[in-house]
């Protein structure tokens, strides 16, 4: 299992010469097949596999994969004209094997995906290919649907409620993309069904999600062309230290509307405007943490007019502690924009809106009153999960990117993904320029400026990296005083940011761009197509200049960078402008650089070339990697705890679901646990099952469990979400939080399990003849989807339930009947069923659903 870390890359390289001789003896050979003779061998292979087991199947594509991959280079060259490189092929064979290939920009990933995909999706079992955002989902299904065409295997995409399937036959002409022109919609689940689906990784997750939420096994949609329902069998992750890493820091959640917007938050966001920073508040930017000062407490309590803030309005200190977060640690135009009346996040890695998303624990709310827009309703979790456990669900998984091996570790902890580095094609002639330090911000944007005057005048292309929106419209003026015309893609227009970062190799273009907006687009010089003369000036004039007017707090974000230049042996350059304000530096240590500065009577506009400063900000992000490693590896180490929970409870409720489609295997197991935690024995099963007639009965048994099994899981992930917040402080009493998160969650999941089997026997019990079966899946208002730092739920107090309460979804509670004789326990009591919970947060709380 350890060798691939020992072995030095070259080595592993070698061991795939021989397979790549193979793949190349093959090429003659199928030059002669016609299109016909290449389809019939597709279908050969596939009937030859539906006999094979798993094992079997691995072994089998092994030995054909050389064929295999001559056949989809020869396809891919009578279509597209285009020819897989030997490196393309080796970066197939890692991705096939399940590696992560690194593979340079500019080298073909799009192509090379093409090969195991078509090898593996053979099987039947379905392959994905899952890409950052819609647009790169559409656009390499659209450009390679007719080399699977021509190969004999169906073409799906999936995006944000809409899905696709490529046919050669229809011409659409919906999106600007020149290549999605024979993109078919259909229903979601015909998309599914396709050989080769490609898709986004936040689609992928919430299609999980929703799917163990259905009432009708027929409403699934993640299903392959076997007809087999939930495997996760292959699939390539493209950008994969984009999605697998720095995506992956907050889960997938899907929340509903739980709470009317509180006037609290305006009241919260007015106090801490009258707060006075290290007088009442301390604030710590690295750590981004923000707190009272017993002053601050104080002073708080007296605008409150109350003795004791958290003895007499504990809800207000959380309040005051995110409005004092959104007012000290989230700056407009860096960490959120304001458009049309609502606060929209920024994604700190690409630059891009996400619309969809919200900050959790109220933190979004004090971000709107500070800005003053309307307030939104907070949410409560319906489903979560977090991106490790997703992708940990296949059995096979693979990866493509330009930059991986600096987080090569990562990988192999928690995916135990290795990664190979592809060599390329044609060696990189890219000339990277040593930092240039300024003293202050507005010396290094001057200089920026003038660089990309200088390069402009030659008619030399010039891409420009910023780390925020505000960064990048302060240089946009810079340039509109000096009448440089240029293209601006960040946050606030990235609507056609691929079409726009396709033409920044033109010559004299200037293009500025937050981060790595544009992502997976080709930067081809002379632009797209290309035109041979002004392709000509343009190397002439020294290719692609990249300039970055920041380091980013990873390194792999500034490698990415630099690699847009320099593509397929094009000549190029790069080089990073810093300066002493800028986050990194600030933060990290700049101070003592700042010092030297100053005693040598520096001038802002002159740049410091030094090792000593180029080291200081090389640890200062390799400290921030470290730190964001130990985040994530947190968040897989808890969400570990909660995926054994949700995969217990989602095979409960897929197998009642199959019982009330009529798989009878289902029933002795559910007699079983039924009779056990109820009163509902396999007599009185048998009874019901005469007084119903079998069918209608299976179909009242799973009508009657799913809303108890959905409504108690919700309640279960609130609960751990507030075991979650907590835990944190067992390490002051010299316990090791995650140990007690173990066994706090295991003492809870128990008591969940044996709720749900109770309450669902106690229900069919209450039966009566005239039941009528709703076979919906749950209903909600107002359903979000979220993928990034997002709302997590929030907890709400147990209400009094009066008798005779219709809810807003239309559904009767019926508070139980009060018997003389009984000891009536208080509602602050300890609850009798043993959970240490007082009995209005456990069985006092949970209404009984009629």
């Amino acid at each position: 299992m350890f060798g691939g870390i020992f072995d030095s890359n070259e080595k592993q390289i070698k061991k795939l010469k021989p397979l790549l001789d193979k793949v190349n003896g093959f090429e003659e050979s199928v030059k002669k097949l016609t299109s016909e003779q290449i389809k019939e061998k597709t279908n050969y292979w596939k009937e030859e596999l539906k006999r094979l087991s798993d094992e079997e199947k691995e072994k089998y594509l092994d030995n054909i994969l050389p064929e295999a991959y001559a056949l989809v280079r020869e396809s891919a060259l009578r279509t597209l004209n285009q020819r897989h490189f030997d490196v393309q092929i080796l970066a197939g064979i890692v991705l096939h094997q399940g590696k992560i290939a690194e593979q340079k920009t500019g080298e073909g990933k799009t192509l090379t995906a093409t090969l195991p995909l078509y090898l593996n999706s053979l099987t039947g079992s379905g392959v994905s290919l899952i890409t950052p955002n819609d647009y790169l989902a559409r656009h390499g299904a659209g450009w390679m649907g007719s080399v699977y065409n021509y190969l004999g295997v169906s073409v799906g995409v999936i995006m944000q409620e809409r899905a696709f399937v490529f046919d050669p036959n229809f011409e659409g002409n919906e999106f600007e993309d020149s290549y999605s022109i024979h993109l078919r919609e259909v229903s979601r689940q015909q998309a599914y069904q396709c050989d080769v689906i490609y898709g986004t990784n936040y689609e992928f997750g919430f299609d999980y999600l929703r799917d163990n939420m259905v009432g009708r096994l027929k409403d699934m949609v993640q299903t392959n062309p076997n007809g087999d329902w939930g495997v996760h069998n292959f699939a390539i992750v493209d950008e994969v230290d984009s999605i697998l890493i720095d995506v992956a820091r907050t889960p997938l959640i899907i929340s509903a509307a739980d709470q009317k917007p509180s006037e609290r938050y305006h009241q919260s966001n007015t106090i801490v405007k009258s707060l006075i920073k290290d007088t009442d508040y301390e604030l710590d930017e690295k750590y981004r943490n923000v707190t009272l000062t017993d002053l601050g407490i104080r002073r708080v309590e007296r605008l409150l007019g109350i003795d004791n803030l958290y003895e007499q309005d504990f809800e207000m200190v959380h309040l005051i502690e995110q409005a004092l977060a959104a007012n000290t640690l989230y700056e407009k135009d860096r960490d959120y924009v304001v458009k049309n009346g609502a606060v929209v996040i920024v994604d700190q890695f690409t630059g891009r809106l996400l619309p969809n998303n919200r900050f959790s624990h109220g933190l979004h709310q004090a971000i709107e009153a500070k800005e003053g827009v309307v307030i939104q309703q907070e949410s409560k979790t319906l489903a979560e999960i977090s991106y490790q456990n997703y992708f940990r669900m296949y059995k096979k998984l693979a990866g493509m990117t330009g930059t991986a091996a600096t987080e090569s570790e990562e990988f192999f902890k928690i995916y135990k993904l290795e990664v190979v580095v592809i060599p390329t094609n044609k060696e990189c002639i890219r000339k990277d320029d040593n930092d240039v330090i300024y003293k202050t911000e507005a010396g290094k944007f001057k200089a920026v400026a003038d660089e990309i005057e200088a390069r402009h005048k030659k008619g030399q292309p010039v891409l420009v990296g910023t780390t925020s929106v505000d960064k990048s419209e302060l240089l946009h003026s810079f340039l509109q005083r000096r009448a440089i015309s240029h293209e601006i893609l960040n946050a606030k227009n990235h609507e056609k940011e691929a079409l726009i970062i396709a033409q920044a190799g033109r010559l004299g273009a200037v293009t500025i761009s937050t981060n790595m907006a544009g992502r997976g687009v080709d930067i081809l010089l002379g632009g797209d197509p290309q035109d041979p003369e002004e392709q000509k000036k343009v190397l002439n004039a020294g290719g692609l200049c990249v300039l970055g007017t920041e380091r980013h707090e990873s390194r792999r974000i500034d490698n990415q960078l630099r690699g847009r230049s320099g593509r397929q042996g094009d000549p190029g350059e790069s080089k990073f402008f810093v300066s002493l304000q800028d986050d990194l530096m600030r933060i990290f240590g700049g101070e003592s650089v700042s010092r030297i500065m100053d005693k040598f009577g520096i001038d802002e506009n002159i740049p410091l070339e030094a090792g000593m400063v180029s080291k200081a900000i090389e640890n200062a992000q390799k400290r921030v990697e470290g730190f964001n490693f130990d985040r994530r590896k947190q968040l897989v180490e808890m969400d570990d705890i909660m995926n054994t929970h949700r995969e217990v409870v989602y095979k409960i409720r897929r197998r009642i679901l199959e019982l009330g489609e009529g798989k009878e295997e289902n029933k002795e197991w559910v007699v079983e646990k039924l009779s056990e935690f109820s009163g509902l024995s396999e007599d009185e099963w048998v009874k019901k099952e005469n007084e119903f007639e079998k069918e209608t009965w299976l179909q009242i048994v799973s009508g009657f469990s799913l809303p108890v099994i959905d409504f108690l899981w919700m309640d279960h992930l609130v609960d751990m979400d507030q075991v979650r917040e907590g835990i944190g402080l067992r390490g002051y009493a010299q316990r090791d939080p995650m140990v007690e998160y173990k066994k706090e969650g295991h003492e809870r999941f128990e008591i969940l399990v044996s709720k749900i089997y109770a309450m669902v026997g106690e229900r069919l019990l209450s039966v009566s003849k005239n039941a009528q079966v709703k076979r919906e899946e749950m209903q909600q208002k107002n359903i979000t989807y979220h993928h990034g730092e997002l709302e997590t739920g929030v907890s709400q107090e147990g209400k009094e339930i009066e008798r005779n309460i219709v809810d807003d979804t239309g559904r009767k509670i019926r508070v139980e009947k009060v018997e003389s004789g009984k000891e009536k326990i208080g509602r602050n009591d300890p609850c009798p069923c043993g959970s240490g919970k007082k009995y209005k947060n456990c069985h006092g709380r949970t209404p009984n659903i009629v």
